[in-house]
Formats: C-alpha cells, sequence, structure tokens
C-alpha cells in the first residue's frame, strides 16, 4: 500500500504513470534476486483433454512455502499448459545444442546467399532468422500463450517480483501421441 502511494506521489497522481513505476521498480527487484539458488519448487504433471499431449515441467524457486502458494502454482501449471500448446524444444537459447546452431547457421547464411543478398549483410539477416528461431522453439522466448503481448521470459520476471523469490524454469518434456523424436 505504502509503495502504492509512493508511486502516485512520484507521478504527480498520474495512474498510468504509477503502474508502469511499480512494474520497472519490481523488474529491478527481480534482477537482483536473479542469481539466488532456487532449488525448491514443482514439478507439474499437464494431460490436454484427450489423452493425446502430456507435458512435464519443473519450475523451481528459493523455498516450498513460495512453492505451495497458489500463484506460484498458477504459475508452473499455466507453464504446462504453454509448453503443450506450443511445443517448445529448448528451454533458453543456451540448452540449444552447438551443432544444431551451426547447422541452423550456416543453413540461413547459404538461404540469404541464395537469395541474392549482399555479403555485406548476410550475418545480420542469419542474426535475425537465429532470433525467430529462438521465438519458435525456446520456451523463455516465445510469446505467452494466454497472452501474446509478453514473453515467457519477461512473466517469469514478472513472478520474480510478485513472489519475491527467484523462479527458474529447469527443464520440461514434452510427449504427443504418435510423434517421435526422431522425426
Amino acid at each position: 500500500m505504502l509503495e502504492c502511494r509512493k508511486a502516485l506521489e512520484v507521478n504527480e497522481g498520474d495512474l498510468d504513470k504509477a503502474i508502469t513505476y511499480l512494474r520497472e521498480k519490481g523488474l529491478a527487484a527481480a534482477a537482483k534476486k536473479a542469481d539466488r539458488e532456487a532449488s525448491e519448487g514443482i514439478v507439474e504433471a499437464y494431460g490436454h483433454p484427450g489423452g493425446r499431449v502430456g507435458v512435464l515441467v519443473e519450475v523451481n524457486c528459493e523455498t516450498d512455502f513460495v512453492a505451495r502458494t497458489d500463484q506460484f502454482q498458477t504459475f508452473v501449471h499455466d507453464m504446462a499448459l504453454h509448453i503443450a500448446a506450443m511445443s517448445p524444444l529448448y528451454v533458453t537459447p543456451e540448452d540449444v545444442p552447438p551443432e544444431v546452431l551451426e547447422q541452423k547457421k550456416e543453413f540461413y547464411r547459404q538461404q540469404a546467399l541464395q537469395e541474392g543478398k549482399p555479403e555485406r549483410i548476410v550475418e545480420r539477416i542469419v542474426q535475425g532468422r537465429l532470433d525467430k528461431f529462438y521465438s519458435e522453439t525456446c520456451l523463455i522466448e516465445q510469446p505467452f500463450v494466454k497472452d501474446d503481448e509478453i514473453l515467457i521470459k519477461d512473466l517469469v520476471k514478472e513472478k520474480i517480483a510478485e513472489l519475491k523469490e527467484n523462479v527458474v524454469i529447469r527443464r520440461f518434456a514434452r510427449y504427443e501421441l504418435g510423434h517421435h523424436v526422431d522425426e
């Protein structure tokens, strides 16, 4: 309550500016918490209606107290739902195996050259296509399935600010009936 009052005073009563101020302040605090150890949490199992898609996701926080809160459990459930719907392959861009990354870079480089793009801009084109690849295959780079205006990584930061603990999406497994890894 005091923080809301202070935000309104700092922003001279402008509600929209006060909300933005509070968000920025919360995200700054979240950044400070991002390096803290998160070894508690929960593993959520989600089965999509009809039984064709199943997801296991591990999301960690710092304390078992926070892991038992409705806010945290709802967030973990939403992540499982998102994974079921959006089919990411990796949690972060850093999780993409180096050989896959090199293969993609070379493919995008050759593709740009075949399209007749000038050599001097090929690397920028490759980076842009890699960014698109990440947004399609890396969970934290994807737009949230329930609100495509926010990326998962930003949703995690908001959750850190809200819970006042570090939150980490550690790993997941997605199973789809009739879909095999080697396809």
